[in-house]
C-alpha cells in the first residue's frame, strides 16, 4: 500500500498531567506536514484533581463537538493522556470509532511516582488501583483496533518503565533519555507516523516489538 496516498484519519492528541495541548507542538507540526489533520485539547484541571473518568468525558465531549458521528478517528495519548484515552475507548464508546490508538509512555499498570500525591487522578494511576484493574480486566477489547504502545526504558516518571507495555498490539521501544522527550524524539515521531499509516486490521493480536535500542541507541535527536 502506498502510505503517501492512503486516506489519513484525523488525529486527536491527548496530553498528560500538568501539560496542555501545547506539549504536542513538535509532533503536531510533524504530522501536519505529512498530511494529517491534527487536533489537541486542554484537559481541565490538568493536575490530577479530577478523576480520570471525568477527563475522559472531556475527550468524549470534544470529539462529539468537533467530528461527525460516523467519522473514524485516530488517537495518540501521552502519559496520563493514554490512560484517559483508554477510558474513552473502553468505557465511553470510543471503541466504535477509533481505528488507531497509540499510547506513549502511559502507566497502563501504574507508576510508583503516583504514590507522591493524594489527588484523585494520581490515586487512579497507582499500581493495582481499582481504576487500572477495571480497565485491564477487558483490555483485550483493544484488539478490535490498531493499538500501539511506545515507551522508553529510561523513564523516571513511569516506574517501572515497562508499565507502559500492554500484551497486545504493537510495541515500540524508543530509548529516549527522559519521559517528556518522547514527544520530540525523531524516532518516536517516525514511529507514530508509521503506526498512523498502518492498514486497519480489526482483531489483530500481539504483533511485534520494534526496538530502536538495537540500532539507534544513544541517538536521541530531540
Amino acid at each position: 500500500m502506498n502510505t503517501e496516498t492512503q486516506q489519513r484519519n484525523s488525529v486527536v492528541l491527548v496530553h498528560g498531567i500538568n501539560d496542555t495541548g501545547q506539549v504536542f507542538q513538535t509532533m503536531a507540526t510533524y504530522l501536519r506536514k505529512r498530511g494529517w489533520s491534527v487536533y489537541t485539547l486542554d484537559l481541565i484541571p490538568n493536575n490530577g484533581d479530577f478523576g480520570l473518568e471525568k477527563l475522559a468525558q472531556q475527550v468524549a465531549d470534544y470529539i462529539a463537538d468537533n467530528f461527525a458521528a460516523e467519522q473514524p478517528l485516530d488517537i495518540v495519548g501521552f502519559s496520563m493522556g493514554g490512560i484517559i484515552s483508554r477510558y474513552y475507548v473502553q468505557r465511553l464508546g470510543g471503541i466504535n470509532r477509533v481505528e488507531r490508538f497509540i499510547t506513549i509512555s502511559s502507566p497502563h499498570n501504574g507508576t510508583a511516582i503516583a504514590y507522591a500525591s493524594l489527588r484523585p487522578g494520581c490515586l487512579q494511576m497507582r499500581p493495582n488501583s481499582a481504576f487500572l484493574q477495571d480497565l485491564n480486566s477487558d483490555v483485550a477489547m483493544l484488539k478490535q483496533l490498531n493499538f500501539t504502545s511506545m515507551w522508553t526504558p529510561y523513564d523516571l516518571m513511569i516506574v517501572p518503565a515497562n508499565s507502559s507495555r500492554l500484551p497486545l498490539g504493537t510495541e515500540v521501544i524508543v530509548p529516549s533519555r527522559l519521559h517528556p522527550w518522547m514527544l520530540t524524539d525523531s524516532r518516536c515521531l517516525a514511529a507514530v507516523a508509521e503506526a498512523l499509516t498502518a492498514p486497519i486490521n480489526s482483531g489483530r493480536q500481539f504483533g511485534h516489538t520494534q526496538d530502536f535500542q538495537k540500532s539507534l541507541l544513544g541517538n536521541d535527536n530531540i
